[in-house]
């Protein structure tokens, strides 16, 4: 997109460096501060009018003085436009081309809104300095979330990625505080009262306005030194939380200080800061921010306790930490040079995210997660028409929010993983470090990249990949049999199975990766297919052949019926990526029509001896999209639930309750989801015996009864089956719980609940200030995943919207993910046009992509049962299910 057809600030005057400073900030009541910015930039041409970013900004003074300090003009009018977010300054007489100081002084507002400058409540869990801000039963801290375009909300500035410049930063906060930004402390002085302090922060580098960043609060921090020496000296890296909690940053720093030095080695770039702060938040929108050189965090994504979280949470925390980290380098020293190429920043941080992980804990089979999670959650949305390309046009900044989504981040990371794994890792790494160089401190675009990549490989990188960057969907390999050979043609996939022609015209470079010896000695394929079809010789039908080795490139594949079956039959042969991406395939295109849910049933019973945690959550994820969809046909459902039971019984018998010294993490995952999955399905003995160690818990009689990482699975089924007893204990759990991780596990549990009024009792728990903004998609999830509640989740909304409205409109990411998230489930044309109808007279500026996705959703999702239904019933009835 050319930057004519973006709506951008007037380029008169191009900023250079910022002055901030920060004083007399209210810390309880109307949370308000003065400040004072002075800009210094050039004026390009004569103008009389220079226009800023600025919201819930109030300007009062605005001063211009030439290059020597000598005043030229004050703003002799100020002019707001609350729509495009913008506040315009008018002068007496024109400023003529030159240097300037721009100088504004403002008030602002430390809102609740996590995003700009904002305050997060806690309670603290050991007694805190006695100048912590305090309001009511909470204590605070504050910090920032400037991405996208939240750095106006802060102080007016030229909050666009490509006007880059250098910041000085300084604050007044009470003595006993602690402050933190981008870089180290400068100074501290004496504030304008007793009590106070003003700290003033080194100049940070060039940067965007985006990664600016500052936090105040009762602080202690653990720290290690990296290992590398950077300018002959090992760089600090410190967790930060609130006073009480740094214990629980160990792991995350662990992770942090080798991940510098790992990225410092294969981006043949070092580090760039003199240090490398994580800050944990107490209430915040997304999983983190990459700040330059203050990384900031949800707890859950940087605190973790032994004997307390859940080890899922150390694996999150680990990617979390490193795919912020990989940010220092891709997005803050080299930053995308406008919003439509977030996935630049976004894609390739979570590709070498999970690089850095594998790198450290490759007992985690970290690739096999991926494929499991971030590629089949990508494949999900990008098969919807409802999607968009990962380079998606953006006019407007403030559309930016909705494409923070599993296009820029999971289909971006997934086609750089089919790209690294077709050029080499080494060879795709050496051209990522190329592009870095060439571009530090600027801003680049996907082409820059691409020209890297094409100079460091010997290969037209952007006649390949531009298809997959600029084109919506992604393709479905057709597979026909004939002797001594298969044919092959590709087709845009779409999860409704309708493609029209003008939808179906991209042709994409589809790399093979077939294997085709049972043996697996050196017999790949690794041609590619760059035409509508082709045959592929050599492959027979009465061989053993498998496309897309290790799921590596991003597309479906569709075998013939039997082929299929014969998969089923040599899974001995397949890895684990393999087995993830068939049944994934299977799925989908029964969903879609091109294949058949009789075909995935009997695919997954192929499946009764597997032992693999990732496979089985790819199994998981696939039945309960089944028993989501026919939810509503009660010889259906009861047939689905049966089936399960029979395919899930074995494996979750033998692997028991009892946790073991020698499991190791992918074993203690695996109990959790077979335990859970047996629960689901309603294996009696299983739910009794989740019910016995509940009541020995919950009655504190034996409170090892429920393990650690058996919360969720345990809490979820008792209050499934349970009475307003098991609800109400895991309820007050959710309130006195001081486990980082307890809050969201009590929060999934409860909309398990099949009651309807506890449902209504949790949506009103749901939406009271008791449950942070943050968490309440958690809820949606919750609700919306349980088949016997989702619809009450969408009556509540209609019936309370404008307190639904009232609650979620500050903050427009978690809106458009409640919207989204709380919504999808249903295959229920009548509940699609009651969606439609309620919103009609809405202002969905902030979720209107997510209403798309719904409707497409479900439409996919009615299509589907109204085709399959039938059969489905069939089958499980000739299998004695039904």
């Amino acid at each position: 997109m050319a930057s004519k057809d973006r709506e951008i600030l007037p380029d008169v005057f191009i900023p250079v460096h910022y002055d901030v400073s920060l004083f007399d900030l209210q810390l309880s009541g109307s949370w308000g501060y003065n400040g004072i910015v002075k800009v210094n930039g050039r004026v390009t041409r004569p103008t009389k009018e220079i226009v800023l970013n600025s919201k819930e900004i109030d300007v009062k003074k605005v001063e211009v003085y030439g290059e020597d300090g000598t005043k030229l003009f004050e703003a002799s009018n100020i002019t707001y436009d609350r729509t495009s977010e913008r506040v315009a300054f008018q002068f007496p007489a024109e400023i003529a081309p030159s240097d300037i100081l721009l100088s504004v002084q403002f008030t602002g507002i430390m809102n609740n809104a996590m995003a700009g400058f904002y305050r997060s409540k806690y309670k603290p869990i050991v007694e805190p300095a006695a100048d912590t801000p305090k309001e009511g039963d909470f204590h605070y801290m504050l910090s920032t979330q400037f991405e996208s375009c939240d750095a106006r909300r802060a102080f007016p500035c030229f909050d666009e990625p490509n006007l880059k410049s250098t910041f000085d930063f300084e604050i007044e906060i009470p003595s006993g505080q602690i402050a933190l930004s981008n870089m180290p402390i400068k100074d501290e002085r004496a504030g304008r009262n007793p009590g106070l302090k003003v700290v003033s922060f080194e100049r940070t580098p060039v940067m965007s306005t985006y990664l600016l960043a500052w936090a105040v609060g009762d602080f202690e921090y653990v720290e290690a030194m990296t290992q590398r020496k950077y300018q002959g000296k090992s760089i600090p890296v410190r967790v930060y939380t609130t006073r009480g909690l740094k214990e629980q940053a160990q792991f995350a720093l662990e992770c942090a200080h080798r991940t510098v030095d790992y990225f410092s080695e294969i981006f043949e770039i070092e580090y760039p800061l003199p240090k490398a702060d994580l800050l944990a938040v107490h209430e915040f929108a997304m999983g983190a921010m990459e700040n330059w050189g203050l990384v900031t965090y949800r707890t859950t994504a940087v605190l973790f306790e032994e004997g307390k979280s859940d080890t899922r949470y150390k694996n999150r925390i680990a990617y979390v930490v490193a795919h912020e980290l990989a940010h220092q380098w891709f997005g803050n020293l080299v930053t995308m040079e406008w919003w439509n190429e977030l996935w630049l920043n976004e894609g390739f941080a979570t590709w070498v995210g999970w690089l850095a992980v594998d790198h450290f804990y490759p007992e985690w089979n970290i690739w096999s997660q991926f494929v499991a999670e971030g590629v089949q959650q990508a494949f999900q949305l990008d098969s919807l028409r409802a999607s968009h390309p990962i380079e998606v046009p953006v006019r407007n900044a403030l559309e930016v929010d909705q494409i923070f989504d599993h296009i820029s981040y999971l289909k971006g990371s997934s086609v750089i993983r089919m790209l690294s794994d077709h050029l080499g890792r080494e060879i795709f790494l050496r051209g990522v470090a190329a592009y870095l160089k060439a571009h530090a401190y600027g801003n680049a675009t996907t082409n820059d990249l691409w020209s890297a990549l094409s100079k460091a490989s010997n290969q037209d990188v952007t006649s390949f990949m531009d298809p997959w960057i600029r084109k919506i969907g992604f393709p479905v390999l057709t597979v026909t049999e004939e002797p001594g050979q298969i044919n092959i043609r590709q087709n845009r996939f779409l999860s409704t199975g309708d493609a029209k022609p003008e939808e179906d015209e991209t042709i994409w470079w589809i790399p093979l990766g077939i294997k085709s010896n049972p043996d697996f000695t050196d017999n790949t394929h690794t041609g590619a297919l760059v035409s509508r079809s082709d045959i592929v010789s050599g492959v027979t039908q009465d061989s053993f052949y498998k496309i897309n080795m290790n799921l590596s490139g991003f597309y479906r594949t569709n075998y013939p019926a039997h082929r299929l079956t014969k998969l089923g039959q040599s899974l001995n042969l397949l890895s684990t990526e393999d087995k993830i991406g068939l049944i994934g395939d299977a799925a989908a295109l029964a969903v879609s029509g091109n294949g058949s849910t009789t075909a995935l049933l009997s695919l997954l019973r192929s499946f009764k001896e597997e032992n693999n945690y990732l496979v089985w959550s790819q199994i998981s994820t696939s039945i309960a999209n089944l028993r989501s969809v026919f939810a509503q046909n009660d010889l259906v459902s009861s047939g689905l639930r049966k089936f399960t039971l029979e395919l899930v019984s074995p494996a979750a018998e033998k692997i028991g309750w009892e946790f073991m010294l020698e499991d190791d993490y992918l074993t203690v995952q695996l109990r959790k989801l077979l335990i859970g999955m047996a629960c689901h399905a309603g294996h009696r003995d299983i739910i009794a015996e989740a019910s016995r160690r509940f009541s020995l818990w919950a009655t504190a009689k034996d409170k090892s009864a429920v393990h650690t990482n058996l919360r969720s699975v345990i809490f979820g089924a008792v209050v499934s089956e349970g009475s307003d007893q098991e609800y109400k204990f895991v309820k007050e759990e959710y309130l006195k719980t001081d486990s980082v991780d307890g809050k969201e596990i009590c929060l999934g549990a409860l909309g398990r609940t099949k009651n309807a009024d506890l449902v209504r009792d949790y949506l009103d728990f749901v939406f009271s200030d008791k449950v942070a903004i943050q968490d309440i998609h958690n809820g949606a999830v919750s609700l919306a995943s349980n088949s016997s509640s989702r619809h009450l989740l969408w009556e509540y909304m209609k019936a309370h919207w404008d307190m639904v409205e009232s609650r979620l409109s500050t903050n427009n990411v978690v809106f458009e993910r409640f919207v989204r998230m709380g919504l999808s489930k249903f295959a229920d044309h009548a509940i699609e046009a009651d969606i439609s109808a309620f919103f009609q007279n809405k202002d969905t500026s902030a979720y209107d992509r997510a209403l798309v996705i719904v409707a497409d959703s479900i439409r996919t999702n009615v299509h589907y049962k109204a085709r399959d239904e039938g059969l489905v019933l069939e089958w499980l009835q000739s299998y004695g299910y039904a």
